[in-house]
Formats: structure tokens, C-alpha cells, sequence
């Protein structure tokens, strides 16, 4: 019998088709802390190659949403699938050595190593150990040039400030050789115009790199000129999934964010 066949060849059958599966899909996401409900039924995907926006106001569970991806949280219930594979639960050194790399809001380097030092350290530990000196090393240097920090072996984080603190902790995401990078709070801290280059540096490392990206933000101003889609949370709900314009004019997102009756909520 041939394959794509039926035995009587009465009925053709057609062969099995794959279905393209998002890069990351989560499903259904629901994190509990002793009762409490931070996130509750969340569902999004982002797709290969694209920026997604995870925003919302203090509180609203993006950064939850967050840890449970990156591994520092279980979820209470739910799925998150890499490239279709379940990494819900994993920790968190476990869901880097699947390709996803995370940033922290407040970067905490290695003071008595030097730049390349710390960021050689970050491609030793994304590769679980089987890349040699000479590569972390090769890696280390291509990642500080990306985001703009010196390369040379005497350079020390001593006398950072708080726009090139963010710079080494991406250095440091990139340097794991993620597939996906989770990009947290990047703006915080920065002046405007810091938030502007942070922003141009997210593009660039797409544009480059080839690297999926969810930056979690509640500065919604710097980040919707970057993201190609958003994902609004309040509350621990999703409240909005689609475009960056369309969610600036949407009147519950709004309504969050300047804290109006969404009847009374401007026009965009």
C-alpha cells in the first residue's frame, strides 16, 4: 500500500500537513501565592522573529507572567510551550539551556569580575559548561560591542551608571545564546533619552541577531513605537491583544492607564 493512501483506494487521503507552531505559546496561565490570584487565565503567543509588548500598570501580573516563563515561578495551572515543547515548571536554569535568556530589573553583576568577565560567565553557563574559554570569550566580546560596552579585558564595573548597568545585563541575556529574549522593566531608571537608545538597542538586536523578543514594560510611550504587538494585563487578566495603535485607542486600556471611566476616555 502506498502511503497517503487508503487500502481500497476508494477515498484519497491527504498527507499529513504540520501546522506551524508559535515560537511561545502560553495557555491558560494561572499563578497563586498563598490564595492570592496574581495572574489568572492568561493565554498569548509570539511568534518567530517578533517583538510583543507585555505591559500594564504596577500590579497588573506582567512581571509574574514573567517569572512563570523564565522558570523562578511554577505555574499554579496552565501550559507554556518553547517551539512546542512544555517548559512549564522547568527551572530556571533549565528553561535558559532551552534558548531563553532574561534580563532583571535591577542588574546585579559580579563586581570583582571584569565586563567580559561577567559576560564570558553568562556563555559558559547558557551553554551548560560544553563551550571552550576561547568561545565564551569570542561571544562575551560580540555581545558588549552589540549593546555599546567596551570590550577590553581591564574594563570594570566600577563607576557604572544606571543606563550602562542595563547595557551589561543585556550583554550578559545575549550572551546565553538565547533564541528568545524576556527583556525586564529596561526602561527603568533611564532618562529619555537613555529609553530611546534602550529601545533602538531591542531593534537592533532583532534586526541582528535574529532573536525573538518580549519586553515587559509599563512605560507605554518608548515601547510602542518598537513592539509589533502588545498584550495589556490588569489585574492578572489579559485585557488587550493586537496592535500597538489599536491598543492606544482601545478604551479599557485607557481607562487603565490614565484611570478614567472608559466612556470618558479620549480619543487616540
Amino acid at each position: 500500500m502506498k502511503p497517503g493512501s487508503d487500502p481500497a483506494g476508494l477515498t484519497p487521503v491527504l498527507p499529513f500537513l504540520q501546522v506551524p507552531v508559535p515560537l511561545l505559546a502560553v495557555s491558560g496561565l494561572t499563578k497563586t501565592f498563598n490564595g492570592f490570584t496574581a495572574v489568572s487565565n492568561v493565554s498569548f503567543h509570539v511568534e518567530e522573529g517578533e517583538i510583543l509588548g507585555l505591559i500594564g500598570p504596577n500590579g497588573s501580573g506582567k512581571s509574574t507572567t514573567f517569572n512563570c516563563i523564565a522558570g523562578m515561578f511554577p505555574p499554579t495551572a496552565g501550559s507554556i510551550r518553547l517551539g512546542g515543547e512544555e517548559i512549564g515548571g522547568l527551572a530556571a536554569n533549565k528553561v535558559c539551556h532551552r534558548g531563553i535568556g532574561r534580563t532583571y530589573q535591577i542588574p546585579r553583576p559580579f563586581h570583582n569580575l571584569t565586563l567580559i568577565e561577567n559576560v564570558a560567565l553568562s556563555a559558559w553557563f547558557g551553554q551548560q559548561g560544553k563551550a571552550d574559554r576561547a568561545t565564551c570569550w569570542r561571544q562575551a566580546e560580540d555581545a558588549l560591542a552589540l549593546v555599546g560596552l567596551p570590550t577590553g579585558a581591564a574594563a570594570r564595573t566600577d563607576g557604572l551608571g544606571a543606563a550602562a548597568l542595563k547595557k551589561l545585563e543585556l550583554a550578559r541575556a545575549l550572551a546565553t545564546q538565547p533564541m528568545l529574549l524576556l527583556a525586564d522593566e529596561s526602561l527603568n531608571g533611564l532618562d529619555h533619552g537613555e529609553m530611546e537608545q534602550a529601545a533602538d538597542m531591542l531593534q537592533r538586536i532583532r534586526r541582528e541577531k535574529g532573536i525573538t523578543i518580549i519586553w515587559v514594560e509599563h512605560i507605554m510611550g518608548v515601547l510602542m513605537r518598537v513592539v509589533d504587538r502588545v498584550v495589556v494585563l490588569d489585574h492578572g487578566e489579559k485585557i488587550f491583544d493586537g496592535a500597538p495603535r489599536a491598543a492606544q485607542s482601545d478604551k479599557r486600556v485607557v481607562e487603565v492607564y490614565l484611570g478614567v471611566d472608559a466612556g470618558d476616555a479620549p480619543d487616540a
